[in-house]
């Protein structure tokens, strides 16, 4: 973690960024160990839980970074931590069990692609950057793709 240091050279490395940052580096640790946990059940089991893991962290980077619909100061892209619950509570109330994570996984799917949707409902067109609409439609389908791919894995091993 060289961010302390950076600091000591530019002003432009803030301390929020760096505890953010932290954060989701110490969380990705953290569902590192769960996996570890997790290697007593099957293969496709583990790729499963590992693509929708890479999933969240892909889209808790990118939306916290730069943010995703507009600039990250656009206060719509908050509506991103309905995915994050949706795939922690899912997963927590089925336990890790295939069936449930399936099931988990897609509804987080579908929560990643009716964010935009809600945000145009209520957020002006205007505030959506340089993508536009479309753009952020385009991109937030090629994030819902691991949760949709990671659940049908897990629906997979579930059988």
């Amino acid at each position: 973690m060289m961010i302390p240091l950076a600091m000591q050279f530019t002003n432009e490395v803030q301390w929020d960024e760096a505890v953010a940052y932290s954060v989701i580096l110490l969380a990705a640790g953290g569902f590192y160990e769960l996996w570890q946990w997790l290697k007593t059940r099957t293969r496709a089991y583990r790729v499963a839980f590992g693509i929708g893991l890479v999933g969240v962290l892909l889209l808790g980077w990118v939306s916290g970074a730069v943010g995703i619909i507009g600039s990250e100061d656009n206060p719509v892209n908050l509506m991103y931590w309905a995915v994050f619950a949706v795939g922690l509570i899912g997963s927590l109330i089925s336990r890790f069990k295939p069936r449930g994570m399936a099931r988990t996984l897609f509804a987080t799917a579908l929560v990643q692609v009716l964010v935009p949707v809600v945000a145009l409902i209520i957020s002006p067109e205007v505030s959506w950057g340089n993508v536009g609409v479309i753009g952020v439609f385009v991109f937030n389908s090629i994030f819902a793709l691991p949760f949709a791919g990671s659940a049908m894995l897990f629906r997979r091993v579930s059988r």
